[in-house]
């Protein structure tokens, strides 16, 4: 992956910046999102806004606590070429599982439910999810970035960080993706509250719109990677694209959210 990272470093903040906005996309976030959300949204109904802020908030201090170890050690230590072989196949089976679960979530669902995200962390953090207390949405962020994809990506770009200067450079990097991550699970958050609040046939849709968008990307995404590692061609094509290939699928996302969201509000509100 450091091969392959711009060797501008306006083009690597921006790219970083785009990979926090993918990562805050990712269908376990979601998921645990929604349960924080939901759990709270007749108890706490300030706080179920904020859900999704809050739980990348913990999420990022753990990428950043990462970048800022990685740039303090990255003149003694380099990152195993194993590291990325793994990290890019834990990725791709990780994501083939979401996408799946997601996609039989939006076609099992009955007319008139509005679709939940599935996600694979939070079947082991389970009850964790149900909490009301502000720093504890934060505390399940920090759990679900403790996971191999988490740390071997923000080391990675912490290592190609310190390539341009030292231990200020990875924590810039660091505090550029989680501030992605907090505008996508932010965003994600309040329109979860929004839908949560109706019960309405363009909810429904909308959640399906979301859905179906979070799948397939998924499993395109896994598909993908499948295919730089079997294919030496798609490899090199791919090769320096990194940046466009982030764009595009944020700008995927951001146009099937404002499509759901656009279509939740024809209609106002159920009291």
């Amino acid at each position: 992956m450091i091969d392959t990272l711009p060797n501008d470093w306006l083009a690597l903040t921006f790219l970083v910046f785009m990979l926090g906005m993918k990562h805050g996309l990712d269908a376990d976030h979601l998921a645990a999102i929604d349960a924080l959300t939901r759990f709270n949204s007749h108890r706490r109904a300030r706080l179920a806004r904020w859900c999704g802020f809050l739980f990348s908030v913990g999420h990022g201090a753990v990428v950043v606590a990462i970048a800022l170890a990685v740039g303090a050690l990255a003149r003694r230590w380099a990152v195993p070429g194993w590291m990325e072989d793994l990290g890019a196949w834990i990725s791709i089976v990780f994501l083939t599982l979401l996408g799946a679960m997601n996609l039989v979530a939006v076609l099992a669902a009955r007319p008139g439910q509005v679709v939940q995200p599935v996600g694979l962390k939070g079947r082991f953090l389970g009850r964790l999810q149900h909490t009301g207390n502000p720093l504890l949405v934060c505390a399940v962020g920090a759990l679900f970035a403790l996971s191999f994809d988490t740390m071997s990506q923000a080391a990675l770009f912490a290592m190609t960080g310190t390539q341009f200067g030292g231990v200020s450079q990875a924590l810039t990097l660091g505090l550029l993706f989680m501030l992605g991550m907090m505008l996508m699970d932010g965003l994600n958050g309040l329109w979860i509250a929004r839908l949560i609040r109706r019960a309405d046939r363009l909810a429904c849709v909308a959640s399906r719109i979301m859905g179906l968008t979070v799948a397939g990307l998924s499993l395109l995404v896994a598909g993908f990677g499948l295919a730089r590692y079997a294919s030496p061609e798609v490899s090199a094509w791919s090769s320096g694209k990194e940046l466009g290939f982030g764009l595009a699928l944020v700008a995927v996302v951001a146009m099937s959210f404002l499509l759901a969201l656009r279509i939740s509000r024809r209609q106002p509100a159920r009291a």
